[in-house]
């Protein structure tokens, strides 16, 4: 893999519900409305569960995603081709983590802070 070593660990307030979060979080159909990559392949299930596997592209770079862990409250998933790492979730009542490690030349800190700060955006607009 070419690319430099990075990790990046945020944590952002959202002032939204636990339950809203998670289905922005784990419901493919509310991902592409607020994730910047946007587009899934077709035969998304209705919610994400381990062992689902699935690509998305950033530009020319393909991301293959396995998703090794998910709950009411966290995500993981398992990278390679594009990034090869994990991004992890994690949420609560008004609160979102993410952790991403991973070998890449993207510059992976900036995405996933793109990502949360649309995913509040998202939320916000929705009401909840």
């Amino acid at each position: 893999m070419f690319g430099s070593f990075q990790k990046s660990q945020l944590r952002i307030e959202i002032d939204a519900s636990q339950q809203a979060i998670t289905e922005s979080l784990l419901h493919p159909k509310q991902l592409g409305k607020w994730l910047s990559t946007g587009r899934f392949p077709s035969g998304m299930p209705e919610e994400l569960y381990s062992g689902f596997e699935f690509t998305t592209r950033v530009g020319p770079v393909s991301i293959h995603h396995q998703v090794d862990v998910a709950t009411p409250n966290s995500l993981r998933l398992l990278l390679s081709q594009g990034i090869d790492g994990f991004h992890e979730w994690y949420w609560g009542e008004g609160w979102v983590q993410s952790r991403l490690e991973g070998i890449s030349l993207l510059p992976l800190s900036l995405g996933q802070s793109v990502n949360l700060f649309s995913l509040r955006q998202y939320l916000k607009s929705k009401g909840n």
